[in-house]
């Protein structure tokens, strides 16, 4: 789960001001948008890829959306949230039942890569994980048309790495998408050095085109969000560390000051304090000389102890579910 996306998910302000926007995206337009991406792909079908597929199917733009999961069992558990993502919509009138219909006969589940072979463009969702992504886009390189264009979604892993594994850097590219990806209008659309001008601006449009607001951005570590996201992040815990100030004061500081729906201890807490851990331990091995890319002690000692925030019921809060208690002693 992406930082950010924690961030924004927290105010409730803005999932309600976001899901009536997803009424705007249901429109279906010529096939195609001014991307001209007729056919396209997703690979994974998790907590990003199933929100990916859904969006880019009920835009309307395509006339095809090919959803990929190399296990059968993989695949019926994104068809089903999909499938329950719209029904949810159709139950509150936010999208018509025919649109409904549209969107879902529109994508086609497979667990056959070559389905694949024929799109103009694909979107990787899969684990953050590069020997994974390094084996996927090494037979997507051979399996795939030389018109198609590769985009991955990741959060924190380079893009010119991974289009060195796919044969083709001139048509690489990344589309950050942010979670939950139905609601959030974000988009980062990263090139590298290499990424060919056209390819990228039909990247770029092909994000708008599925009633996402894209912004650009250089392969650099975690794009724009998360490299300023997370740092922050990093440097509330540091004070912990230092004992400056306490959990709750560091919390409700940053709300009732800078006007944050969340805290940077609760939000890291929210996140998964091993999904953080991970980030910047990846950042620290392949980046000695950044300052910024600093790991916490407390940080190092709450995994250490498999105290990973919300999901473990302990990090810096104590919880109960999705519920925050308070701090813990």
């Amino acid at each position: 789960m992406s930082s950010a996306s924690a961030l924004n998910f927290g105010s409730r302000l803005w999932k309600q001001s976001a899901l009536r926007r997803v009424t705007q995206q249901s429109r279906f337009l010529s096939a195609g948008g001014t991307a001209g991406f007729d056919k396209v792909g997703v690979i994974g079908l998790g907590l990003m890829g199933h929100g990916v597929c859904q969006v880019a199917a009920q835009s309307g733009v395509h006339s095809s959306v090919v959803a990929f999961e190399p296990e059968q069992q993989y695949l019926d558990k994104g068809k089903d949230r999909i499938e329950k993502s719209i029904a949810k919509l159709v139950s509150k009138g936010k999208l018509t039942q025919e649109n409904a219909d549209k969107t879902l006969g529109s994508i086609t589940f497979t667990t056959d890569m070559n389905a694949l072979a024929d799109t103009d463009f694909i979107v990787e969702a899969v684990i953050e994980n590069m020997d994974l992504k390094r084996d996927l886009y090494t037979g997507l390189g051979t399996t795939c048309d030389a018109k198609t264009i590769f985009a991955s979604n990741t959060s924190s892993l380079s893009i010119g790495e991974m289009a060195q594994f796919s044969g083709r850097t001139d048509r690489f590219v990344g589309v950050h998408f942010f979670n939950p990806v139905q609601l959030m209008k974000l988009v980062e659309v990263i090139r590298t050095p290499e990424t060919d001008p056209a390819v990228f601006e039909r990247a770029y449009n092909w994000v708008n085109d599925i009633g996402k607001v894209a912004v650009s951005c250089g392969d650099t570590p975690g794009f724009i969000v998360n490299r300023l996201l997370v740092p922050s992040i990093m440097q509330a815990m540091l004070m912990v560390d230092r004992a400056d100030a306490s959990v709750k004061d560091i919390d409700i500081s940053m709300q009732l000051g800078a006007g944050h729906p969340m805290g940077p201890l609760h939000l890291a807490d929210y996140i998964g304090l091993d999904t953080c851990y991970f980030i910047v331990q990846g950042w620290v091995d392949k980046y000695p000389n950044e300052p910024a890319f600093v790991l916490p002690k407390c940080l190092k000692a709450k995994v250490d102890a498999g105290d990973l925030g919300r999901k473990t019921g302990k990090g810096f809060y104590n919880w109960e579910g999705d519920k925050r208690g308070d701090p813990v002693a």
